[in-house]
């Protein structure tokens, strides 16, 4: 498998040979989670999954920072502490992220629980004489490292104190970055430097390392991420260790809203509270896996309308496999459909070990839905064609992260003696006793699939945004 490498501008294979350690940055807690942090997890989710799929041991590290200006402003104007704000937000994390089907983390180390594992690596660096003391607090110094700027191709001479470079003359340098930032309010630990609270590019140096070790494989993130914060990982981290900190930087692009940056000065951001109740979890999936995870994307209505109708075509195939008859198939049909299975499950496979192109990988799945509605939609769907079909179907549906709702056999028992019933009014003509069952049905979340000689159905997802 290749992933593109930010650092080195091109595709790197990725090592699996012993295990995939995999570090995400994670949200900073103080307030709910977007769609934007969503596309991010739902691809390393996804990647993570198409990993295990394959056998392969995956350490999966994503951290909360629950330290941080934003956490505490927001403190200060609830008039609450920081610890309630990021324990809020984390809960509601868990929740939304679940419903997205995201599998949990193997950890998920908060930076309050790190402050002293954060004190070792800036005693270690003011020691190496890569960080320094000032009056307010403690820096790196950015002059100490001559490979600076080299993640984000930014040259030092080039950068300027302003824009995402923290204003403060106390620095030796404008490009410094603060390590301790002293101060005599909550939230604060003791240090020996003075009381105060870790910067935010110390937290994911000091849990990486400790939980990967040095040079794991793969450092996550959103593109925004690249400078300064990961510009600034790499900076301490590899002066602190003297290694290489992660072999591959994969960046996921953003989500733009018609077009325009999503942010909350705009007031255009969509929660991820909101876009789960408008459209439901697989819709919001298949939307961020939709475009390669490299490229920015767009979060138009019409696009998710459309993608509303092709998951609708997944649950008819899916049902018209587990429903299908035992009826002879036609040799023809079997090395077609045998042919179009094996193409697209190659398709599914090259596409996601080639720099993880999920948009080539989900055409090839819709491909094999087509093809198997097709034969479904003019009654040579067999149960012979669901051997080779299904197993399939399944295994991109569950690394894609997509979940088909099911039904109990009690359910289905109803389902059927109702279908019974409606077949028997429609026999006798009684057609408003027919429609009534088939309300009945409805109300049950089942769509019924007249076929010629028989009636199958399916459970169809509620999406908020048909109700």
């Amino acid at each position: 498998m290749k992933i593109f490498d930010t650092l080195s501008v091109a595709e790197k294979e990725l090592d699996t040979s012993d295990r995939v350690r995999i570090y995400l940055c994670g949200v900073t807690v103080y307030d709910d989670s977007h769609i934007g942090h969503a596309r991010t997890i739902i691809v390393f989710d996804t990647l993570r999954r198409f990993l295990e799929f394959q056998g392969i041991k995956v350490k999966f590290i994503q951290n909360f920072t629950d330290v941080d200006d934003k956490i505490i402003n927001r403190a200060v104007l609830e008039n609450v502490s920081a610890d309630a704000i990021s324990s809020r937000y984390i809960a509601n994390y868990f929740v939304e992220f679940d419903h997205l089907n995201v599998k949990r983390a193997g950890m998920y180390p908060k930076a309050t629980e790190h402050v002293d594992d954060m004190i070792g690596l800036i005693k270690t660096l003011i020691e190496k004489k890569f960080a320094y003391v000032s009056s307010n607090g403690v820096y790196f110094s950015v002059s100490k490292f001559p490979e600076y700027g080299k993640l984000s191709k930014k040259k030092t001479d080039e950068l300027v104190s302003g824009a995402r470079v923290e204003v403060d003359e106390t620095k030796k340098d404008p490009l410094d970055f603060a390590l301790w930032k002293f101060a005599n309010e909550e939230p604060k630990w003791q240090s020996p430097w003075g009381s105060g609270r870790p910067g935010w590019h110390i937290e994911c140096s000091a849990m990486s390392l400790k939980y990967l070790g040095a040079d794991f494989e793969i450092h996550g993130g959103g593109r925004d991420l690249i400078f300064p914060h990961h510009e600034n990982e790499i900076a301490q981290s590899v002066s602190y260790s003297d290694k290489n900190f992660a072999k591959i930087w994969m960046h996921v692009g953003m989500v733009t809203i018609n077009g325009e940056k999503m942010s909350k000065s705009l007031g255009n951001t969509k929660s991820v509270d909101f876009v789960l109740k408008k459209w439901g979890a697989n819709i919001i999936r298949l939307f961020c896996l939709s475009g390669h995870y490299s490229k920015p994307i767009d979060y138009a209505e019409d696009m998710l309308k459309e993608t509303i109708t092709k998951w609708r075509q997944v649950e008819n195939c899916y049902y018209e496999l587990i429903l299908s008859g035992n009826e002879q198939a036609n040799p023809e049909d079997m090395k077609e459909i045998e042919r179009i299975a094996n193409e697209t499950k190659k398709e599914f496979f090259d596409a996601l070990n080639s720099d993880f192109n999920t948009s080539l990988a989900t055409g090839a799945f819709f491909r094999l839905v087509k093809a198997t509605n097709q034969l479904a939609a003019s009654e040579r769907l067999v149960s012979s064609i669901t051997g080779i079909v299904l197993p399939i179907l399944e295994q991109m549906l569950d690394i894609l992260g997509l979940k088909i709702s099911r039904v109990a056999e009690e359910e289905k028992k109803k389902i059927n003696d109702l279908i019974d019933k409606r077949n028997m009014f429609r026999n006798q003509k009684k057609f408003q006793d027919a429609d009534a069952i088939r309300k009945e049905i409805s109300d049950m979340g089942i769509v019924l699939i007249d076929h010629k000689k028989k009636v199958l159905w399916m459970k169809q997802e509620k999406i908020g945004v048909e109700g």
